[in-house]
């Protein structure tokens, strides 16, 4: 008769471990809150037009709003906990993609920044990038552009910081992201 109720036991556990590994553990849950809570936090990094262009839900993105007024400590870490909570009903993923863009560790974001600096060099260093720059691209402000150009090349002659020709990286980068969203 014992050995029939052993054999019962483990029958019963192993159903009871099946209906367990259905529910992620307790720590599992844990770590995935931690990193939806990392993740909200990590929101802040982006300005406003770029979280415009996510689907956020208006209450995170009052919460958003309200931890960058925030400058008390405890205060601060009970709205990033809020908006860790609040993270819990949107998908991840299209978020994190709009921060490895924002922040330049997408691959796309990459390409496009040594593209602009590419850009930026031929075109101070050559006119006929400037003519073809303006016949690929007949939407932009050619006016503006050669301005940039003419300070950043007085800037380079003199051996200035090089404040215009970072102004007119950015400009390119601008242009060609917007290009990019649009397509």
């Amino acid at each position: 008769m014992k050995p029939a109720s052993r054999l019962a036991v483990p029958e019963e556990s192993a159903l009871l471990e099946v209906q367990n590994d259905d529910r992620p553990s307790k720590t599992r849950r844990k770590q995935e809150m931690t990193a939806l809570q990392q993740l909200g936090e990590a929101l802040l990094q982006l300005n406003e037009t770029q979280l415009a262009r996510l689907d956020l839900p208006e209450t995170l993105r009052d919460a958003l709003h309200d931890v960058r007024r925030i400058t008390a400590h405890e205060a601060r870490r009970r709205q990033i906990q809020y908006i860790g909570r609040l993270m819990r009903q949107v998908d991840p993923e299209p978020v994190r993609r709009a921060i490895a863009e924002a922040t330049g560790l997408s691959r796309t974001a990459v390409a496009l920044m040594h593209r602009c600096e590419r850009l930026r060099d031929r075109l101070l260093d050559d006119d006929a990038a400037l003519t073809e720059f303006i016949a690929d691209h007949a939407h932009i402000d050619a006016q503006h552009l050669r301005a940039l150009i003419r300070a950043a090349r007085r800037e380079r002659a003199s051996a200035a910081a090089p404040k215009h020709a970072r102004e007119l990286y950015r400009w390119l980068h601008a242009t060609l992201q917007q290009e990019t969203d649009v397509a």
